[in-house]
């Protein structure tokens, strides 16, 4: 019996003296460090699952949640209105050139079929009209060959020995500058003297 009794009470002692060779082994210092560490490691992980659910866009702990979402609503819907607005002045400026030039086109096509004109000012109108055809297809060129040098948007407009080239851009980089300006020498030969290029 007093065997028994002697061996249940060894029992827990021989495991508290295993416990104690290991921390005395690994040092008090470190054992403690190291529960810290691990404390520290899942109040870290505790945190991130209960207030970012996962996401990536973490959660502003200054703002209440309806205010950090209604910011970003806003910025969101801040970015579109600007794109629009962007989009939206580009388009304008193409159909505005697009109605000039049909214009003209009619001007001259009327010239042209007119039978009390003489020979000499219908020679005049198809030079015009051929003049503009040419330049249509030249600022189509240029457009393609500068919103494939990465520009979301470009306008260029024509007009006899000048070229005026709008781009889609906050700021224009002397690099950017030398790329339109050399595209469009190449498509039309004019100077870039000549050339007047504008961000918006």
């Amino acid at each position: 019996m007093t065997t028994d009794c002697t061996k249940e009470l060894e029992a827990p002692q021989k495991k508290q003296n295993k416990f104690k060779a290991i921390v005395v082994k690994i040092g008090k210092k470190n054992f403690i460090i190291a529960g810290v560490v691990l404390l520290i490691g899942a109040a870290v992980l505790l945190n991130w699952v209960l207030f970012t659910n996962g996401s990536k866009t973490g959660y502003n702990y200054d703002k209440p949640s309806s205010v950090v979402s209604q910011e970003q609503t806003e910025n969101k819907d801040g970015d579109k209105t600007e794109e629009k607005t962007q989009n939206t002045y580009f388009s304008a400026t193409q159909v505005s050139r697009q109605k000039a030039r049909d214009e003209a086109l009619e001007v001259l096509k009327t010239v042209v079929g007119n039978e009390n004109v003489d020979e000499t000012a219908k020679n005049e109108a198809l030079s015009g009209i051929s003049t503009i055809a040419s330049e249509i297809e030249k600022e189509a060129n240029i457009e393609s060959l500068i919103t494939a040098k990465g520009f979301e948007n470009c306008v260029a407009v024509l007009n006899g020995d000048s070229a005026s080239i709008i781009v889609s851009a906050e700021t224009l980089q002397p690099a950017q500058l030398a790329q339109i300006n050399a595209i469009v020498y190449e498509q039309t030969g004019i100077l870039p003297t000549n050339i007047t290029i504008i961000n918006k």
